[in-house]
């Protein structure tokens, strides 16, 4: 499978290279930002890996804590985003979306929602390794309802592979039945339904809801649910029909109106830069009718700017 990242690794990686590189941009009076985002932004996070033991060895110092000593506000955000590796980053998501003050809904809901069933499994272990905690117990003690419900399903990482021919037709029926048919939700069906079945089998199923109800997945999800639950079911029905398509969606409205969510737009930005973020550029187009580039452009500013354009990877206009 051809990566569709705007970050590939660099061809001519040299490690202690790129550390001295860094420390001496940190190095004296002022700091040279440039350098610095220019280098970590043409850089895999494995050489980013990399590169960090190289420069404990040469210097005796965590470059993520000079890092943080040098940078400031969003920009140092980003970066530090830059030097976690993928795994870790989920997992530190999801405990400060837990363990802060007040629940992150919207964190648990992205994360959640789109990893992929083998990456969850991963997430699941590292939480246990870092915080000798149960990510599920910690879930369970800050959510309740079929939101939990719905994230506990998710976090078993159980779904069934391909296309359960047999299913298709009894699944839309039940959706249907439980949703547009029926006064009141019958919640637990979606649950269900949506938290263990295949996306490839979701498709198939959304197509036979449409043929039963006359409505989108989405349209009845939002008719008949509301507050975090509803969030949660139609980022797994997006995330079903096009993972891509559900990131570009999340950053347009993280940029939209007044005052821009910088976390979320940094959260997808760094953890799709590796993996879809040219197909996330290509939705983006298709769905918004304008660049994601022109977007961030207009959008941010200074060095924190320079930094995500470069993520980016070029403008769709």
């Amino acid at each position: 499978m051809a990566c569709r990242g705007t970050i590939k690794a660099s061809p001519n990686f040299n490690a202690s290279g790129d550390a001295e590189v860094l420390y001496k941009a940190m190095k004296g009076l002022g700091t040279d930002e440039d350098s610095i985002l220019q280098l970590l932004t043409d850089r895999s996070n494995a050489q980013r890996q990399e590169i960090k033991a190289t420069y404990k060895t040469l210097y005796g110092k965590d470059l993520i804590d000079d890092l943080k000593g040098e940078l400031g506000g969003k920009f140092e955000t980003l970066i530090v985003a830059l030097m976690t590796p993928p795994i870790a980053y989920d997992v530190t998501l999801l405990r400060n979306a837990i363990k802060g003050a007040g629940t992150d809904e919207k964190v648990l809901v992205e994360v959640l929602a789109s990893r992929t069933s083998h990456q969850v499994k991963d997430i699941v272990a590292a939480y246990r390794q870092e915080y000798d905690a149960d990510l599920e117990e910690d879930v369970c003690g800050d959510t309740s309802g079929h939101f939990q419900r719905l994230l506990v399903i998710l976090l078993q990482a159980n779904r069934q592979t391909g296309i359960q021919q047999g299913n298709l037709e009894s699944d839309a029926q039940a959706l249907f039945k439980a949703g547009e048919e029926k006064f009141g939700t019958d919640e637990q069906s979606f649950v269900t339904i949506l938290g263990n079945r295949s996306a490839e089998h979701l498709r198939k199923v959304f197509e036979g809801y449409m043929k039963l109800s006359g409505y989108e997945m989405e349209e009845s999800i939002q008719r008949e649910t509301s507050g975090n639950l509803r969030d949660l079911l139609l980022a797994v029905v997006k995330c079903a029909k096009s993972v891509p398509a559900y990131f570009a969606e999340t950053l347009y409205y993280a940029m939209k109106g007044a005052g821009t969510d910088d976390d979320t737009l940094i959260r997808a930005m760094v953890t799709r830069s590796e993996v879809d973020l040219m197909e996330v550029r290509s939705e983006f187009r298709r769905l918004f009718a304008c660049s994601l580039h022109s977007m961030i452009k207009g959008d941010t500013g200074g060095d924190y700017r320079k930094a995500l354009l470069l993520l980016c990877g070029g403008d769709d206009a």
